[in-house]
């Protein structure tokens, strides 16, 4: 409606400024050329713009009309698939059980860390005896660990930090710009938040879980592979350790880390 509105008052005005035009020129060219301005030619003066001046307005302001509907439709249809877009990629980023990056996508931020400027490590992440909680309590309720250590994990974060599933119960975690002190308290504040308090599951049952942690600095000469490699190692170390661990490649440092922290 808005549309045929400004369609009749834009035609109307159009056909108005015809017919003054007309007159104009009728009052002013007619009796320059000897003429006399009589009554049959007030009639035309009149009448000729308000016949071809309105109807020959009014069509061209209406496809003009439906041309700007055509090209706002055009624009909201784009902005919707380009919203469906993003939205499908980051799907594709996201594992679909925590909702954490996935393996590639967390090893694409370490690619990025690598190339960067700043110093960063990779912490890599394992939940202790995993195995035993699908057995004892069925793979439903290790889905709802997974999901829990996640949630966690996330929000352990520091700024710039990036935190994915590896696969199965194995997590990584980027810490940006992350010097030695910074990563051993960052992967023992992450052991302690799985740790400290029993995870909740179905049927009101409160499970123990732990996490063992390994972590290496990501060294921009080498490529993505190794650094996960070295801290992997770690994992293992922190495992055969006893578990519920953290073991950083600087070994040796980790505990005069932790306690200056």
């Amino acid at each position: 409606m808005a549309a045929i509105r400004r369609v009749l008052l834009r035609s109307t005005g159009a056909a108005a400024l015809s017919v003054a035009l007309s007159l104009g020129l009728a009052v002013t060219i007619v009796p320059a050329l000897g003429g006399v301005v009589d009554g049959n030619a007030w009639l035309m003066c009149v009448l000729c713009p308000l016949l071809i001046a309105w109807p020959a307005s009014a069509w061209q302001l209406w496809q003009h009309e439906q041309l700007r509907a055509a090209r706002a439709a055009l624009v909201l249809a784009h902005e919707e698939l380009q919203r469906a877009h993003d939205a499908l990629a980051e799907t594709a980023r996201r594992d679909g059980l925590t909702g954490l990056l996935n393996r590639e996508s967390l090893l694409a931020v370490v690619e990025q860390a690598r190339s960067s400027s700043d110093v960063a490590w990779l912490l890599v992440a394992d939940l202790d005896h995993f195995k035993t909680i699908n057995d004892r309590h069925g793979h439903a309720v290790g889905d709802d660990v997974l999901t829990q250590v996640a949630s966690r994990l996330s929000s352990g974060l520091g700024e710039g930090d990036a935190v994915g599933r590896l696969g199965g119960e194995e997590f990584a975690v980027v810490l940006a710009a992350a010097d030695d002190g910074h990563a051993a308290a960052a992967a023992e504040r992450l052991r302690a938040a799985v740790a400290q308090t029993p995870i909740l599951v179905e049927g009101g049952v409160a499970l123990s879980v732990t996490i063992s942690v390994g972590g290496s600095a990501i060294d921009p000469a080498l490529p993505v592979r190794a650094a996960y490699t070295s801290a992997d190692a770690r994992l293992y170390e922190a495992k055969r350790a006893g578990r519920n661990r953290v073991v950083l490649a600087a070994a040796e440092k980790v505990d005069a880390l932790l306690a200056s922290s």
